[in-house]
């Protein structure tokens, strides 16, 4: 066969399993909606495995094992699991045998008969879909969820807390800055080894204890801890900066020690990587071959215990008006000396921690970017800003002491105005009633910048004009004393730049 009528042919056979899939699936969720087999065994597969056709391809790859095919399967595995794609393409043809039977007869209504060959065909699907791709990939234990669980609870905690000092900002949690994807991870191993020594990254457990995103770096972890408790309240403010601007900062500089908690400046963001880090949760900001090359440092500087850095400077010292340390040294004050003295200065004790946080963090997503990404997937869920509740369109409001009633005014001639009608507002003196906020279910993309909404790019209304942004393009803050908001609140960058 021609090699091209073979492609038309097979993507002809491709569209037609997915759409008698989609059929089925309305069928059952229509007709045994509460008798369907648990799929919580999803949670198991790797993310890039969860596609919208997985079932398309699983109905594919039983019918390949039948014709004895093996595909992607070594040939023991194939043999295993022809017998379940067997009972599975036999569920499915009585399915379509049943119903088209029950629509010549009783089109309007289905019988126990219908039901039955449902639910057992969903059945064969769920258990066949589990025993392939467990055939296929490494799936998670039960165990291994649990601990990745817990380490979602860290890196929560980890950006609360880098919230709470000013590392990071709500602005680059909403906006999704695609070095989050390392500064999270690198501020987690400072978190979880010395804030939160008892959590998932306790190193009092065994390496097989742990989670395998971390196992690896078992022996790495621990020096990185002794180095850790070694450190001055200011020593630690200024590495953890360092971890977020991706630079390490002079510790010989007087502005580089600042005050525990005090503000912190915006990292610098890779902004052309920020849709495709919403979009799939990564960037691409380095290679496995650098993570590698860097990974290669951490181990060369945290053995020899010296970089080489010209650049001396007197150890910085925790006066006793400073703040209390996240977690109290537990290194005698001689163990405390010796590790020091492995250091010609304070900015190399610095560099070489900076050198094995970040190459840990480097090779997560080098190494496990599939659990990684699933981890800052709901980290992102979770910390980032809330959908505004949406309020009635006829609800009164009152805020300083003046009831307001919704309506709308926006300028004529405006790209995101609807009509020339509603400039009326503007023109009024005094107080002019707010705008009709446009509902969440209306609107399944950005206003401005048109991009779509997800799980992890949140709607945002803009108080000026109501109408639905994302958070980088409703990034401004302004006073509306015309709709009487005397404090400032979330308005788009339309609105900031014309409508104030």
């Amino acid at each position: 066969m021609d090699p091209q009528q073979y492609l038309v042919l097979l993507n002809q056979l491709h569209l037609s399993q997915s759409h008698l899939l989609a059929v089925i699936e309305r069928i059952m969720e229509e007709c045994i909606p509460t008798q369907r087999h648990s799929r919580d065994y999803l949670v198991k597969f790797p993310e890039e495995l969860l596609v919208d056709n997985l079932g398309n391809h699983m109905l594919f790859a039983a019918e390949c094992l039948l014709a004895g095919t093996f595909m992607e399967l070594e040939e023991p595995d194939g043999v295993q699991l022809r017998p379940q794609a067997r009972k599975l393409l036999c569920s499915l043809e009585l399915v379509r045998t049943v119903l088209r039977e029950q629509s010549l007869s009783q089109p309007s209504s289905y019988s126990e008969a219908v039901r039955a060959v449902l639910v057992q065909f969903d059945r064969l699907f769920a258990e066949f879909e589990l025993s392939y791709v467990s055939s296929l990939v490494a799936v998670k234990s039960p165990e291994e969820i649990y601990r990745q669980q817990e380490i979602i609870v860290l890196f929560c905690e980890t950006v609360e807390r880098a919230l709470r000092l000013g590392y990071l900002t709500q602005e680059m949690i909403d906006g999704y800055e695609p070095l989050l994807m390392f500064t999270i991870p690198r501020l987690a191993i400072i978190s979880g080894l010395l804030i939160y020594p008892e959590g998932p990254l306790s190193l009092e457990q065994s390496p097989e204890q742990m989670s395998r995103v971390f196992s690896p770096f078992y022996n790495l972890l621990k020096k990185i801890r002794d180095l850790l408790r070694v450190l001055s309240v200011d020593e630690l403010a200024l590495l953890e900066r360092s971890l977020c601007t991706a630079e390490l900062q002079d510790p010989c500089t007087p502005a580089a020690a600042p005050a525990w908690g005090a503000p912190a400046t915006k990292p610098p963001s890779a902004r052309r990587g920020r849709e495709t880090w919403a979009r799939t949760g990564t960037c691409g900001m380095r290679g496995a071959a650098a993570a590698g090359a860097g990974y290669q440092d951490i181990r060369s500087a945290s053995t020899s215990g010296r970089a080489r850095c010209p650049a001396r400077c007197p150890t910085i010292a925790s006066s006793p008006s400073s703040s209390p340390r996240p977690q109290p040294g537990a290194l005698q004050g001689a163990r405390c000396s010796e590790l020091r003295s492995r250091y010609g200065s304070t900015r190399d004790m610095l560099h070489t921690l900076f050198v094995c946080i970040s190459g840990v963090a480097d090779q997560l997503q080098t190494n496990f970017a599939s659990d990684l990404r699933s981890i800052l997937k709901t980290v992102f869920k979770i910390v980032a800003s809330q959908p505004e509740p949406e309020e009635e369109p006829g609800s009164s409001q009152e805020e300083g002491g003046e009831a307001r009633t919704t309506a709308t005014s926006r300028l004529a001639e405006c790209p995101l105005c609807s009509s020339t009608t509603e400039t009326a507002g503007l023109c009024r003196a005094g107080v002019r009633r707010l705008p009709e906020w446009v509902p969440d279910s209306s609107c399944s993309q950005c206003s401005a910048c048109r991009a779509p909404f997800t799980l992890l790019r949140r709607r945002h209304h803009c108080r000026s004009c109501g109408k639905i942004f994302c958070a980088r393009c409703s990034p401004h803050t302004a006073a509306l004393p015309h709709f009487g908001q005397p404090r400032p609140v979330r308005v788009c960058t339309h609105c900031y730049a014309v409508h104030r």
